[in-house]
């Protein structure tokens, strides 16, 4: 149901002169009444987003901290969804910073208030994300854990009911199982193995429903960059399966954080072989009676399969991150192709046994969108394609992993030449003053731009401490800021530094700091902005985490944020002139500049920055020092 506007429109007025007059008058006036700050630079961006709805123009919007970014779109995209009766999307970072956005005493609880303003707030979250009742019942059948029984004990009553006039509503998002951890949740969370199309259960699945009640949003869907990017890759293949595209239509969009976009358009195009995926699905299959046929071609491809993963086992190299770099030798190319050619009579076999309804259909449907998946995968890796590919080891079973190059062309097509507005908000988005490199990387031909300096005083709230020394030292460091019994946020270029740093420590300290990954990650920062634990150490946390005044004194950066030595940024190196200066550095200042940003977050905040560095590193200590907001405190 289309809403009304939030001011009155006059026969003598457009609607863009009207919402001018709007927001100068929400932000001059009424918000300040409500004790709000009145920030010249909030209302220039305000501003130039409403200028760029207008136009439907590309805009990148960079504003330091303490700008008051959300609002400046808020009021804005607001007035413009219920004019063209579609919600305006929000696209966040990632799917922690969602609730961020959404908090009880957030940016738009607070505006809500504030103008009297009933405001229709919907998440979308990426599939991940949801509870699958099928790979649940499976973790209880096979006994993986407690957890899984009390999961399923607290579905609703209407999941396994009989009641077709039960009341049905959303359920199972992961944010209502903090206490499982990522290994646990991922054994029961939707997997992209799983048909949900052709799934008896989908009419009472979480996902399904949710689903269903974000696209009645009449002002805001709230998702993360990652689904907003599935959406797109998948929009126009959903339609030709005659399925809804996973968002509705929308107004505008807005990228908070947009500086990550390229990261998440790459994981959206992303596509994976197991070494174990396959071979389950297959096997689940034999149990149904097919034809001897059909039994013999699936032993030679699972043969086939294996003898593939051994060979790219046989040539692993661990590099900085958590990706594996392989050598694509003669060998392994020649299995793929095998193993390609037998998935191709596989399928054939199937359209027979499908025939004589001997296989369950849910199971077929799985085996037969598994397997053309896995030809089109291989065949990526055996062409000459420019595909970026690795592997990874999750929980003990080899991934591998291709990406595309680039997906300046993609974006370029699928994205920037639709007759919508977009927004980029962030308080990185340039690099050396320049908007070239993120607008190239995403494929940006034509843009607008502004960057706006934060309002604080700094000087006066900040200080900036750097530190000198090895990873022991560093770890001896990190004790004595912790020993401050102050609220510090611990941040890691990566999981397997700060996995690395957890090892270093005594078990009564470990107990001591709440780490990502141990349970669900806006829970932990739910109690550490309620003051329950005083440090959280993350590997995410660079952008977005909003918490100001005493919930925050003391941020330490453990290591530089460089992109690490891997497949995927050794592909980005290689189209470089000067990798240093094109990629490594523009990454890691936009990263560290990040990171910084979460101390100092209103006007009454204080605090101290903590930046650490190895010996070899010293000679970025000057250029560091230019990207702070104060000079270093020796």
């Amino acid at each position: 149901m289309k809403r009304t506007l939030p001011f009155q429109l006059s026969k003598d007025q457009s609607f863009f002169e009207s919402l001018n007059e709007w927001i100068g008058d929400v932000l001059f006036d009424e918000l300040p009444e409500k004790g709000f700050e009145l920030r010249d630079e909030q209302i220039f961006m305000a501003f130039q987003i409403e200028k760029a709805m207008r136009e439907k123009d590309v805009l990148f919007a960079e504003a330091g901290v303490g700008t008051g970014k959300t609002i400046a779109y808020l009021l804005p995209t607001l007035a413009y969804a219920r004019y063209t009766g579609k919600p305006a999307i929000i696209a966040c970072a990632d799917e922690t910073l969602i609730d961020q956005l959404v908090k009880e005493d957030g940016d738009i609880a607070k505006m809500s208030e504030a103008l009297n303003l009933n405001i229709d707030v919907r998440l979308a979250k990426s599939r991940d994300q949801y509870v699958c009742l099928n790979r649940l019942e499976e973790a209880v059948d096979f006994g993986y854990g407690d957890f899984a029984h009390e999961v399923e004990d607290r579905l609703p009553l209407f999941v396994y009911g009989s009641d077709s006039l039960a009341e049905l509503y959303p359920y199972g998002d992961r944010s209502d199982y903090p206490e499982l951890n990522d290994e646990e949740w991922g054994m029961i969370n939707y997997h992209p193995i799983q048909q949900c199309a052709s799934c008896e259960k989908r009419n009472r699945c979480g996902q399904t429903l949710h689903r269903k009640a974000y696209r009645e949003a009449t002002d805001f869907i709230i998702c993360s960059q990652d689904f907003y990017m599935e959406h797109i890759w998948t929009k126009e293949s959903r339609k030709r399966q005659e399925q809804l595209p996973l968002l509705p239509e929308s107004s505008v969009v807005v990228f908070d954080e947009g500086h990550l976009l390229e990261y998440a358009a790459q994981r959206a195009l992303t596509y994976e072989v197991q070494s174990e995926t396959l071979i389950t699905l297959l096997e689940r299959v034999m149990k149904e009676g097919v034809r001897s046929e059909t039994l013999e071609s699936m032993d030679r491809l699972i043969e086939a399969h294996d003898l593939f993963f051994d060979l790219l086992e046989d040539t692993l190299e661990e590099t900085e991150g958590f990706r594996y770099r392989y050598e694509k030798t003669d060998q392994l190319k020649r299995v793929a192709s095998y193993a390609i050619e037998l998935s191709e009579q596989l399928l054939e076999e199937f359209v027979f046994d499908g025939g004589m309804f001997t296989i369950d259909s849910y199971n077929l449907k799985m085996v037969e969108e598994y397997l053309e998946q896995y030809i089109y995968s291989m065949s990526l890796l055996t062409s000459d394609d420019e595909a970026v590919d690795w592997v990874e080891d999750r929980e003990g079973i080899w991934t591998l992993v291709i990406m595309p190059r680039l997906v300046t062309n993609i974006l370029r097509e699928e994205l920037f030449t639709a007759e919508q507005p977009i927004i980029f908000s962030s308080a990185t988005l340039s690099a050396a003053g320049e908007f070239g490199y993120l607008a190239h990387s995403l494929g940006i031909r034509q843009y607008d731009s502004f960057t706006v300096e934060s309002p604080f005083d700094y000087e006066e709230v900040m200080s900036a401490h750097p530190f000198e020394g090895t990873v022991e030292e560093k770890v001896d460091y990190v004790r004595e800021v912790i020993a401050e019994n102050e609220p510090t946020l611990l941040l890691f270029s990566s999981d397997k530094v700060m996995q690395s740093f957890k090892e270093q420590l005594t078990e009564e300290e470990r107990s001591t700091i709440a780490f990502e990954g141990d349970r669900e990650l806006a829970s932990m920062i739910r109690d550490f902005t309620n003051g329950q634990m005083k440090v959280v150490a993350s590997y995410n946390l660079w952008e977005g985490l909003d918490l100001p005044e005493h919930r925050l004194t003391r941020v330490v950066i453990f290591d530089l944020p460089f992109p690490p030595s891997d497949p995927l940024f050794d592909a980005k190196r290689k189209d470089a002139v000067n990798p240093e200066e094109e990629v490594d550095l523009p990454f890691m200042q936009l990263r560290f500049r990040q990171g910084v940003g979460r101390l100092i977050r209103s006007s009454r905040d204080t605090g101290k920055v903590h930046v650490l560095y190895e010996p070899h590193e010293a000679k970025y200590k000057e250029l560091l020092e230019t990207l702070l907001p104060v000079s270093w405190t020796e």
